[in-house]
């Protein structure tokens, strides 16, 4: 094990796809580097879902210290700006240890996170997002969109000019119409503020593989999880499937079963291909950032090594 020679403080951030080998590789560089391993995996989180989320065996969490693993129950409102507020402290609590630490997880959203920080907006009682919800049942969508466009209409005319598939976005919508009546100002004006800074260097590795070889894992992947017992896991949230963190491939497409939409055998072909699918966009958000070295996930952990030590010198 090693401690890297350094006044500066890293974090070695693991992306990819679902089902490259990310838990593997975190787990061996966190050895090498007497590190900790920080999750970012939005479904992780959640002690409730365990064969769904493929989270990290009881060998592996014994292998490293993890974080942010089972740490939330489905029954809690949680989103990524609460984890913003969470992970940060950590970190600055784990760099005091070691000035090497170890971030990996496939929802990019969270990585931004961590690495980037997002504009800070108020908090939404849960009056207002009852009131808006209400109000969403009964009228729709185009309830939504005309609140926006009178309560933030410069914002409005943006996404309809830019992205106007926010528009049709319910959960989006609620959000900035829940914004704006909190605030009693635009949602727009809390955007592009100047973000907090990071005490760390990220250092960024991705994981990929053949598109083949890829939809091969994943396919192996489902196979195992459903011999596992996914099908009792899912059965046993099925009256919960409202709920915002169930919201997930491999979990709706079983709910759909219970309801005889699918039989099993047709919606263990659809949680296979919701999750190829998933894994295609999980690349294309990765690939934005183009500090990120990539590897396959066959590559030697000591050649993966080796680039750390040559980035901090």
């Amino acid at each position: 094990m090693k401690k890297l020679k350094s006044e500066n403080k890293y974090l070695i951030v693991i992306t990819g796809p679902t089902a490259i080998g990310k838990t593997n590789l975190a787990i061996q560089l966190a050895q090498h580097f007497s590190a900790e391993v920080v999750s970012c995996d939005s479904r992780q989180f959640y002690k409730e879902m365990t064969i769904g989320t493929a989270v990290p065996t009881a060998e592996e969490l014994q292998a490293a210290p993890h974080h942010f693993i089972q740490n939330k129950s489905v029954f809690e409102e949680y989103n990524v700006g609460d984890y913003e507020r969470e992970v940060i402290p950590l970190l600055d609590q784990l760099f005091t240890k070691n000035n090497v630490q170890i971030l990996v997880g496939g929802s990019g959203l969270y990585v931004d996170a961590v690495l980037r920080g997002f504009d800070i907006f108020p908090e939404v009682s849960e009056d207002i997002k009852e009131e808006i919800e209400q109000a969403f049942q009964q009228s729709g969508l185009g309830f939504l969109q005309k609140q926006l466009q009178e309560l933030d209409p410069a914002y409005f005319d943006f996404l309809s000019r830019t992205n106007p598939q926010t528009l049709v976005n319910p959960q989006r919508m609620k959000r900035f119409v829940a914004v704006c009546k909190a605030a009693n100002l635009p949602y727009s004006s809390f955007l592009n503020q100047e973000k907090n800074k990071r005490n760390f260097i990220p250092i960024v590795i991705g994981l990929e593989a053949p598109r083949d070889e890829m939809y091969q894992r994943i396919n192996h992947r489902v196979d195992v999880m459903m011999t596992k017992g996914l099908l009792h896991e899912a059965a046993s949230l099925k009256e919960h499937q409202h709920l915002n963190a169930l919201q997930t491939v491999g979990y709706r497409e079983l709910f759909d079963y219970f309801e005889e939409k699918y039989t099993l055998a047709q919606a263990i072909e659809e949680i296979k291909k919701n999750t190829r699918r998933f894994a295609k966009r999980q690349l294309t958000w990765f690939k934005r950032n183009k500090d990120t070295q990539w590897f396959t996930y066959t590559e030697p952990v000591d050649t993966i090594i080796q680039y750390i030590n040559d980035f901090t010198r």
